[in-house]
């Protein structure tokens, strides 16, 4: 069992608010007290995926961070240029938030808009 600070508590419930909303266009994987994953319904177009569905994104609570990764970001990288620098300092890699504490409100409206940009791109493509 993971022994967590209310901090990240906050945190992973704060993130996992900004994917919910997306749970009925996507597929609900995981729900769990540690972790939200959404994935696509339908299958992947790209063969490495050996017609699985995509992962889109999740929220993760780890021993000293809650994580958002939202993968959109990596396959449309036109969506990384919009990033404040605000959110930029949260950044771990390509496609993965790092917060100790619950998002500031307006960090979680970025991460909405970052969100909605990347499933919008996603259903054009008919990926989502």
């Amino acid at each position: 069992m993971l022994l967590m600070s209310a901090d990240l508590g906050a945190a992973f419930s704060e993130l996992k608010s900004v994917l919910a909303p997306f749970a009925a266009r996507l597929s609900l994987k995981v729900d769990t007290p540690t972790e939200y994953t959404l994935y696509t319904k339908a299958p992947s177009p790209f063969p490495q995926h050996k017609g699985h569905p995509m992962f889109f994104a999740s929220v993760k609570l780890g021993k000293a961070y809650a994580s958002f990764h939202l993968m959109p970001l990596y396959m449309c990288p036109p969506l990384s240029d919009t990033i404040s620098p605000a959110l930029k300092k949260r950044m771990q890699g390509k496609t993965c938030f790092n917060f100790k504490t619950a998002p500031d409100p307006a960090l979680l409206a970025e991460l909405a808009k970052l969100t909605t940009a990347g499933h919008k791109h996603w259903a054009a493509q008919n990926w989502a």
